[in-house]
This record gives structure tokens, C-alpha cells and sequence, in this order.
């Protein structure tokens, strides 16, 4: 069984770069600077930002289903220069050097199990799941502060 790593497209956060601070705090965003390597992974690029580069943080609805009683959403940053990352069947770097916690989901939204991880242990985690037949999706967070990062999809 294989999978995919996806990332967030680009497109529904390019508006916010345009904006004013005024005009993002109206709609509960902010821009940001990264400050320090590390702390700030960009949802799009699968990246962390650069020290002094620019990002948006803004609310994100990682899981829209109304039907699902885990529907959720939480902040992401996404960095002003952000290219889509493609697909991937490995994590990348700025999954496998964080500590994460995973949710894993049947194809009704449903919550299986949740795991906190060594990102190391990423590829492995997922790859067990996928060979669950009930697994749909997995999303992959950051363990200590719960922001998702990205989302595992199975890839046939």
C-alpha cells in the first residue's frame, strides 16, 4: 500500500498577502516574520520558513464535514513566497524532525485513533495505518501545540 503527503494549495491564501493589518485582523489573521528557523512550517511549501521571512497565520478548516462530529479547524502559517509543495510518498523534513500527533480517519470522518509520534517514526506510522483496510486519511499535527501540518491519503 502507498500514500501521499499532501499540502494545502496556494491559491485560497494568496488574498491574505495583499491585505492590510487592519483588514486581516477583521478576519482573525495576521501577518508574521518568522523569527527563528523552526517555527514557523509552512502548510503549503512543506517547509519551515526562514528567519525573517514573510508568512500569513490564519485559521484553517482541515476537516469540513459537517456530518462528522470531529469537523475541525485551527491556525496554519503559510509563507508569503509559497510554492505548492507536490505530492509525496515520504515525509519531508519538516515532518520528520518534529515531535506529531496523528488522527487517523475512516472514510466517514470518523476518528479511528490518535498517536502521538517521533516525526521519524512518520513513514512507518502511516504505512501501518494505510494497511488498516477502515484507514481513509491520516492528518498529521504538530504534537505540542496541535496545529495540523498536513494529511496522508492513500495512493493506489
Amino acid at each position: 500500500m502507498t500514500y501521499r503527503i499532501e499540502a494545502l494549495p496556494v491559491a485560497p491564501f494568496a488574498p491574505y498577502f495583499a491585505m492590510s493589518d487592519a483588514e486581516l485582523a477583521e478576519v482573525g489573521a495576521r501577518r508574521w516574520v518568522a523569527d527563528a528557523p523552526g517555527r514557523a512550517p509552512c502548510r503549503v511549501s512543506l517547509r519551515d520558513a526562514d528567519a525573517g521571512e514573510a508568512l500569513v497565520l490564519v485559521n484553517h478548516a482541515h476537516l469540513t464535514d459537517p456530518t462528522s462530529p470531529y469537523r475541525a479547524a485551527g491556525p496554519i502559517f503559510v509563507r508569503e513566497n509559497a510554492v505548492m509543495a507536490d505530492p509525496v510518498m515520504e515525509a519531508p523534513e519538516m515532518l520528520r524532525k518534529r515531535p506529531l500527533s496523528l488522527r487517523i480517519y475512516d472514510r466517514r470522518n470518523m476518528m479511528i485513533e490518535g498517536q502521538v509520534i517521533d516525526g521519524a517514526d512518520l513513514d512507518d506510522r502511516i504505512a501501518r495505518w494505510f494497511a488498516e483496510p477502515a484507514t481513509d486519511q491520516i492528518h498529521i499535527h504538530f504534537a505540542p501545540r496541535g496545529c495540523y501540518l498536513a494529511r496522508a491519503v492513500r495512493h493506489d
